[in-house]
């Protein structure tokens, strides 16, 4: 039996390409091209993606990503050229198309642990000059973009549920078990703008989080707005900014677990002193962890600062998959920060303006690498306007509107 069913598959293909457009200022047109990346297992959920792109005159062009046995070829028998070489065509292809769709169903989470994580780092490395188009384009306007989650075993069994519960859970986190799912999304960007709205119009300049475990100062930075319900990820909850990386201060505790590049790594402890994090430890993945923080230049300094509100938040558990996991509402809310590149969309300004060079003196963080780490504790966060007063914005998992 099917873990969706067609009109599962088709409202989510629907969900999907409203996403994309969502992330684009411009209108796509008739005919634009749309790569549809697509893991292996979520081939259904690729097929519909197909046939919507399809009926929307557009044309899909489907990549499968490597298997996991693909996978760990390039990283444990190739030579240093096999291993960073990039596929003829693809920054061709990434350069006229008009978006991508990204769908993520894993069939294994932990193919990669025995790689030296140096290895893993230098395969990403290669992969810089595409990144750098597709940021290109993101900043002009004419590139959309999103990612999913198709449910697999891997993460179920991760997550502790079953296959069956864990395709209900995030059929829910997406709102497919509604009769209009976009019109929810819809709903909810309207609401969540709303609390971005009123973020913007306070002036902050320094958020103060506090929680048994964390203790850390954010400056928002110049030239910032608060986003939410992008489009760049479903489900996204999350109201996020990208903070001047330079002024982050004092510790901060991831309490949820993380999986990266087949590595579990659990109970991260940072202390940031002027903008890097100078003591970096963990519970589990120490190694792992460490060789990470040194992964490049920025690799050390905090590219995103994120609260999500549980009351718009379909996203109540561990689900083994960051996309999900950083959304979480549960009983507590949660916020994340983002260790390595900046979340550019946080800029106020015309993006085509934002050159490395106006980054780097606004304080928006360069980085190969953006990984999430969740806190879900009791929280409350303050924020300081230019003239010194604080006001609570978050408690006990909401913004106080």
């Amino acid at each position: 039996m099917p873990l969706y069913d067609q009109v599962d598959l088709e409202n989510y293909a629907e969900v999907l390409t409203w996403a994309l457009a969502e992330t684009r200022e411009k209108p796509i047109r008739n005919m634009e091209s749309v790569v549809i990346r697509y893991d292996i297992p979520g081939l259904a959920l690729a097929e519909a993606v197909y046939a919507r792109l399809m009926d929307m005159h557009l044309n899909p062009v489907p990549v499968a990503t490597p298997t996991p046995y693909m996978e760990m070829e390039r990283h444990l028998n190739s030579s240093y050229g096999q291993l960073l070489f990039q596929q003829p065509g693809l920054s061709e292809l990434y350069a006229q198309a008009g978006g991508v769709i990204t769908i993520l169903a894993p069939e294994d989470l932990t193919h990669l642990q025995n790689v030296d994580p140096r290895t893993i780092a230098e395969a990403r490395r290669a992969e810089g000059p595409r990144r750098r188009i597709l940021q290109q384009r993101r900043l002009s306007g004419s590139f959309g973009w999103t990612t999913c989650v198709y449910p697999t075993q891997a993460l179920a069994e991760a997550s502790g549920m079953t296959l069956e519960e864990y395709a209900y859970a995030l059929k829910r986190a997406c709102w497919l078990n509604m009769p209009a799912p976009v019109a929810e999304w819809r709903r909810l960007k309207r609401e969540v703008g709303e609390v971005c709205a009123w973020l913007d119009s306070m002036n902050i300049r320094r958020l103060h989080v506090e929680s048994e475990d964390i203790n850390l100062k954010v400056p928002v930075g110049d030239n910032r707005r608060f986003v939410g319900v992008s489009g760049a990820n479903v489900p996204g909850y999350e109201i996020y900014f990208a903070p001047d990386a330079r002024g982050v201060e004092g510790t901060y505790y991831a309490d949820q677990a993380t999986l990266r590049y087949g590595h579990l790594v659990a109970g991260v402890s940072l202390d940031f002193s002027g903008g890097v994090a100078a003591r970096v430890e963990s519970e589990r993945g120490q190694i792992f962890l460490q060789n990470q923080m040194y992964s490049d230049a920025g690799a050390r300094r905090v590219g995103e600062f994120s609260l999500t509100d549980k009351r718009f938040s379909r996203v109540d558990r561990f689900m083994a998959h960051t996309l999900l996991d950083e959304n979480c509402g549960g009983e507590h809310g949660n916020c994340h920060i983002a260790l390595g590149g900046s979340v550019l969309e946080s800029f106020t300004g015309p993006r085509e303006l934002l050159t490395p060079q106006l980054e780097y003196e606004l304080g928006f963080n360069a980085s190969d690498m953006h990984w999430d780490l969740v806190n879900t504790q009791p929280k409350r966060v303050t924020a300081w306007f230019a003239g010194g007063e604080p006001r609570t914005i978050y408690e006990n998992g909401s913004f106080r509107i």
